[in-house]
């Protein structure tokens, strides 16, 4: 029998009398708990923001480092980026998977321009040795010293090599824990070089012979120094080697070397990268080549506040085709004789300096100096006029970042 509210409302202030069993049948549903797929299902991401200035004139041939372009003497929204994960349990047939959008100026580079998904893959476990963990799908570059993600690097600005090395892959990438010293890591992948997230990444169209099955190997072994070694515990090396499909015309090989090294002073810590990559022709000539050699030191000064400083050398064929800067590009000014300028930059080294104070929950807020410097002696920064439209004419380029990033 259903009883009307206001009868019900009557007996709660006692002024009818109803039975248990009547008041048992008109109770509430009660809510049971259901599990489903989204069990340990995290969300996370962050809003990355900046305000760049560069001290004098003219713009229109940055240094050639990812994602400094079109950001000179301006407020930017950098990158808004969301994940949606399950990471895998403890066990033996465990199964998760990582779903990640990426927004803004940053994000279009990092995904090669095409599409917001940066990475989807699915996570499985097989019950081999110490657990052998595979992800299918697209999943972030296993090589280099620093992330795609801004707040987890030490310096606001990324360095050369970063520049250089592909950023996401579209294959099959297997993981394995020998111990708590030894992991490695090894996957089969379209290219080497990150393209859009297509049906198929692979790159066939504009060969003389393409090779429809042909794909590229990606490889990370990396080494922990354990507790024994006392204040260097935690200090690991890397080293990685990519080889496989590059571009439409050629291979191309990537060898990276990297470490992190913890020191008898608290809170101090080192860092160094080599990155070498090769481009070689269908024959095995080499077409073009790059490398960059980075050292990098941190202090934590306080509870809140750490001080982090990069020097940097890159040089290579093409330097100058970095981060869409085409510094170098000869130039004939409208009404003017022809002008001589090298063609490209060659050489370059940087400093950069980034204090980070952390004062706000969840916040990362940094204020970065950074100076590269054209090391080949020829002009390659600077330049009036439309961006890559004008010849260069500084050899050096300082740039002043405040860099503000929320993360939840």
């Amino acid at each position: 029998m259903k009883i009307e509210k206001w009868t019900l409302g009557l007996a709660a202030v006692g002024l009818v009398t109803l039975s248990p069993a009547l008041l048992a049948q008109n109770a509430a549903p009660q809510l049971v708990p259901v599990q489903t797929a989204l069990t340990a299902t995290t969300i996370s991401g962050y809003v990355d923001t900046s305000a760049v200035w560069n001290p004098g004139t003219g713009n229109a041939n940055p240094a050639p480092y990812a994602f400094n372009a079109g950001k000179q003497d301006g407020f930017n929204l950098d990158a808004a980026d969301i994940k949606i994960a399950k990471a895998l349990d403890e066990s033996q047939w465990s199964a998760g998977y990582t779903f990640e959008l990426s927004y803004g100026p940053d994000a279009q580079l990092i995904d090669a321009g095409a599409y917001p998904i940066r990475q989807a893959f699915v996570t499985l476990r097989t019950p081999v040795g110490n657990g052998l963990d595979w992800q299918i799908g697209r999943w972030d570059n296993l090589l280099g010293y620093e992330s795609s993600d801004s707040y987890k690097n030490p310096n606001f600005t990324r360095s050369y090599g970063y520049s250089f090395e592909p950023t996401e892959h579209t294959g099959l990438l297997a993981s394995y824990k020998f111990n708590d010293s030894i992991s490695a890591q090894a996957g089969v992948a379209n290219t080497v070089t990150t393209t859009p997230n297509s049906v198929n990444d692979r790159v066939t169209s504009g060969t003389a012979n393409p090779i429809e099955s042909k794909k590229a190997f990606v490889s990370l072994l990396t080494l922990t120094a354990p507790d024994s070694w006392g204040s260097f515990k935690g200090s690991s090396l890397y080293a990685g080697w990519d080889y496989g499909q590059g571009a439409t015309t050629h291979d191309k090989s990537e060898i990276y070397v990297g470490t992190t090294i913890n020191t008898p002073v608290k809170d101090l810590t080192f860092g160094a990268s080599w990155d070498s990559i090769f481009h070689n022709d269908v024959n095995g000539v080499d077409e073009s080549y790059f490398q960059a050699i980075a050292g990098y030191a941190s202090y934590k000064l306080t509870d809140k506040l750490t001080l982090n400083g990069r020097f940097e050398y890159a040089d290579g064929m093409g330097l100058a085709a970095a981060a869409n800067a085409d510094n170098g590009i000869p130039v004939v000014p409208a009404g003017e004789g022809s002008i001589d300028v090298p063609s490209t930059l060659n050489k370059v080294m940087a400093l950069t300096g980034t204090l980070q104070y952390d004062l706000w929950a969840n916040v990362i807020s940094r204020l970065e100096v950074r100076w590269d410097h054209a090391a080949d002696g020829r002009d390659a920064f600077g330049g009036m006029g439309t961006y890559a439209a004008s010849a260069p004419d500084k050899k050096n380029e300082i740039m002043v970042a405040a860099n503000v990033i929320y993360k939840f």
